[in-house]
């Protein structure tokens, strides 16, 4: 059986190693529309946390099996429609992830100095689509409206000491315009309270122990939470002991601050607030802060509602991160798709209406979840396609031509593929960049430039 992954990131290259570790036959073909590979383990992982991206040896060993090829810079749904791979293969699963990011649809969050954390992680981390971003980092005061990790791995970055950013993968520019940046103040702003906080203890642990950096947490949000915590899950009650513990401390920067030292940077979380307006300068000509409406919570858990109680209330900053969640979009007419809910309707993997067509990952179940919930959401998917194989369900007697067939449909086209061992060229050039600068590794961010390095 011939089967097609769209998509290299965690959840196409755990679908395609659980087929072929599972059935000792079976070829499986890997498109990627980027030259490199592995999605948001290269682009959304924050660069300070290096040993979440080890998983990438495991992705490597699986791209260089002999029944496993992988076909980058080929853009399905442009450059070959899913209806062409699917007469190439006896199976094809879309695990192409979430390309877009929600919008907060408030008046004025197109306003220059407002950016979407999804574009300033692509900045920093040097996906091609967001190497000119150039963020506005002039200002004293950033607002990341949300509470997640993605939130939290932006306020760290951007407070984080330049010596610590130094030794790892971020991208030159990024780590030139840190450099300069005058932020020194960072609020995580959520509609709910600390109980319906997404992010979770590692990273606030992290947030809290940087150094030259103070948390500010207000201990008028956290009364009463530890008898409402007792009977919570155990990660959510150790979470919220930890904001309760960090609030009620008494910094020793206060007392250096009191000898005349040089005030640190801080960061601090607010709660019940939902943003109403990005609020624009006198010239109008870029952010000066976000009108908030506070709200009431109502009910109970994960499923508490903020309520706006009608008071609101201004906070000025000069850059503005929204991180309310990454969002799918359609790749195809001719595969269905939920856009209320942003996924492609299908059951455990099988999309619905159309046999022989699959799903994994975050276009499969929503965009939420670390590596290891993609894992196991991919192996999942993995397994209805064995069971379709073994069942029958998929008929395997006509002969299918696979990359024959779309070698020849993108030749057509003027697409040329980039093969693993290319990746594995300008992989080398990028540690060797790196190496010169006491880094990891440079990523090359043009993906001309990675095209041109494998003589493409």
């Amino acid at each position: 059986p011939r089967v097609c992954v769209v998509g290299s990131g965690p959840a196409g290259f755990y679908t395609a190693q659980h087929i072929l570790k599972h059935h000792g036959g079976a070829l499986v073909d890997i498109y990627e529309k980027l030259p490199v590979p592995f999605g948001l383990v290269r682009f959304g992982v924050a660069p300070d946390h290096p040993e979440v991206k080890n998983v990438i040896n495991t992705f490597t060993q699986t791209a260089h099996s002999e029944r496993c090829a992988y076909y980058g810079n080929v853009t399905v749904g442009r450059d070959v429609t899913v209806p062409e791979l699917q007469q190439a293969y006896h199976a094809v699963v879309l695990s192409y992830g979430a390309e877009d990011n929600r919008v907060l649809g408030i008046p004025g969050e197109n306003l220059p100095g407002v950016y979407t954390a999804r574009a300033f992680v692509g900045w920093y981390n040097g996906l091609p689509e967001n190497r000119d971003l150039k963020p506005d980092l002039s200002c004293e005061t950033a607002l990341i409206l949300g509470h997640g990790n993605v939130a939290l791995d932006i306020a760290r970055i951007l407070l984080s000491p330049l010596q610590l950013l130094r030794k790892t993968d971020i991208t030159d520019s990024s780590l030139a315009a840190l450099a300069c940046s005058k932020v020194k103040r960072v609020w995580l702003v959520g509609r709910r309270g600390p109980l319906q906080v997404a992010f979770t203890i590692k990273e606030l642990r992290e947030m809290i122990n940087l150094p030259g950096t103070r948390a500010i947490l207000d201990p008028a949000d956290f009364t009463g939470l530890e008898s409402a915590v007792k009977d919570a899950p155990r990660p959510r009650k150790r979470l919220t002991e930890l904001m309760i513990k960090t609030a009620l401390e008494k910094p020793v920067e206060m007392q250096a601050a009191a000898a005349g030292a040089a005030a640190p940077r801080e960061w601090g979380l607010k709660f019940q607030r939902s943003p109403q307006e990005v609020l624009p300068s006198a010239d109008g000509r870029r952010a000066r802060g976000v009108r908030m409406a506070l709200t009431c919570l109502e009910g109970s858990g994960d499923s508490t509602k903020a309520i706006p109680t009608g008071d609101v209330e201004e906070l000025e900053c000069g850059l503005v991160l929204s991180s309310i969640g990454y969002r799918s979009l359609p790749l195809d007419p001719a595969v269905p798709f939920d856009s209320q809910r942003g996924v492609i309707p299908n059951s455990s993997g099988r999309v619905e209406g159309v046999p022989g067509l699959y799903c994994s990952g975050w276009v499969k179940r929503g965009p939420t979840g670390v590596i290891i919930t993609t894992m196991n959401d991919s192996f999942d998917t993995a397994q209805s396609v064995l069971e379709d194989l073994q069942g029958g369900v998929l008929d395997i007697s006509p002969s299918r031509e696979g990359f024959g067939l779309v070698e020849s449909i993108l030749r057509s086209r003027g697409v040329r593929p980039v093969s693993f061992s290319d990746w594995e060229k300008i992989d080398a050039a990028e540690v060797a960049r790196g190496k010169a600068a006491g880094k990891p590794r440079e990523k090359i961010v043009d993906p001309a430039e990675m095209l041109r390095i494998i003589g493409h």
